[in-house]
């Protein structure tokens, strides 16, 4: 694994923007970062997707774990949450994607350091846009990326258990998860299903059912807003009344917490995937990465170590913090990579679809991080 530096295309901000990526700059600062890339060997590959596959059968064995030893006190999760989680377990509704963030090096295992199970971005990016980048400065390179085909994909497969074949789309007004919706809704109309977009704002409760814009009543949603938000608002004592279809399911909510990551380590101690973390606080003298439970974006992450400390501002943290092992940190070219394993559906031994990176300068990701580009060698 190398980071190359690199050329940006003229106007490449046209071009990211013709592809869907309206959001490729904050401030002065680009977002899309093209003046460098990484370069995987397939071997490098291979191994990030056999690390992904073993990881979404560890999440799956774990969720089972946190229900059967009622562990939802510990992580934060509600009362008035658990019946959703346990019916739609067991249920098996359908579920569509996620994101695994790893750390890796090219020397050390793959470490998972979050699993983004309920409302990942940095989808479009990672599925079309360094796609169009590699086929125009890269022609004759390959790279780790089937993720739109598999999408169109699992649409199709999923046809038959949503209810009138419709999916009608959902987000929070921000530009990032707005552009995430655009093009999952997207990848759903090019799989033949009818569809709407519109803010979360907009679902209403008629005394039956939730209803979107115009009163029209919703029987599959796919949200862009996360479950540990909805259980919580004024309608969240609606969702076990209703037979709305989510996307994804209220048990996504026990992975995208970080609670799960203990849950892990006691499940699977030592595994070459996994670093050591725990809901309480490690020796004075160790090195460790405290997480909120909830937290989202690198927002009040701390990081420990001799010498040196780094905090991240927010508004996480009262529901409680796991620590995590700090792991192997290496920069390239003091950069920071962080890999993004993409998971379309929950196959088991075929959900790997492709990666995405992202990269800091320093050893915390938060919303501010640049996604880079790769290629395989």
């Amino acid at each position: 694994m190398r980071r190359i530096v690199s050329t940006p295309r003229p106007d490449w901000q046209k071009k990211v923007e013709a592809a869907g990526l309206t959001w490729h700059t904050s401030g002065s600062h680009p977002y899309w970062n093209e003046s460098a890339f990484y370069e995987l060997t397939p071997e490098e590959v291979d191994l990030l997707a056999s690390a992904t596959h073993d990881l979404e059968k560890m999440t799956r064995t774990a969720v089972q774990h946190v229900i059967d030893n009622r562990l939802y006190s510990t992580m934060g999760i509600p009362e008035s949450a658990v019946p959703l989680i346990e019916h739609s377990w067991e249920a098996e509704p359908p579920s569509l994607y996620g994101r695994f963030d790893l750390m890796y090096d090219g020397c050390h295992p793959p470490k998972l350091l979050e699993y983004n199970a309920d409302t990942p971005t940095s989808l479009l990016e990672a599925a079309v846009v360094q796609w169009y980048w590699l086929g125009e400065t890269h022609p004759a390179s390959d790279q780790f990326n089937s993720i739109h085909e598999r999408l169109i994909a699992l649409w199709k497969d999923l046809t038959p258990h949503i209810p009138n074949r419709r999916v009608d789309f959902c987000s929070v007004d921000v530009d990032e998860d707005w552009i995430t919706a655009m093009y999952l809704r997207d990848t759903a109309q090019q799989a033949g299903l009818a569809s709407s977009l519109f803010a979360v704002e907009e679902i209403g409760w008629d005394g039956a059912r939730f209803v979107g814009p115009n009163d029209k009543p919703l029987t599959s949603v796919f949200k862009l807003y996360p479950w540990e938000w909805m259980v919580r608002e004024d309608f969240g004592k609606y969702l076990t009344l209703s037979d709305t279809l989510w996307l994804e399911p209220p048990w996504k909510m026990v992975l995208s917490n970080k609670g799960i990551l203990p849950v892990l380590w006691k499940l699977y101690p030592n595994h070459p995937y996994l670093l050591a973390a725990s809901f309480k606080p490690p020796s004075a003298n160790a090195d460790w990465v405290r997480k909120p439970l909830l937290g989202r974006e690198g927002a009040n992450v701390t990081l420990h170590q001799a010498g040196r400390e780094i905090e991240t501002g927010g508004d996480y943290g009262q529901e409680g913090f796991v620590f995590q092992d700090v792991g192997p940190l290496k920069s390239f070219g003091g950069m920071y990579p962080v890999i993004g394993s993409w998971v379309i559906g929950h196959e088991e031994n075929d959900s790997a679809a492709g990666i995405g990176i992202r990269e800091s300068d320093t050893p915390i990701t938060t919303n501010m991080s640049r996604f880079v580009p790769h290629v395989c060698g």
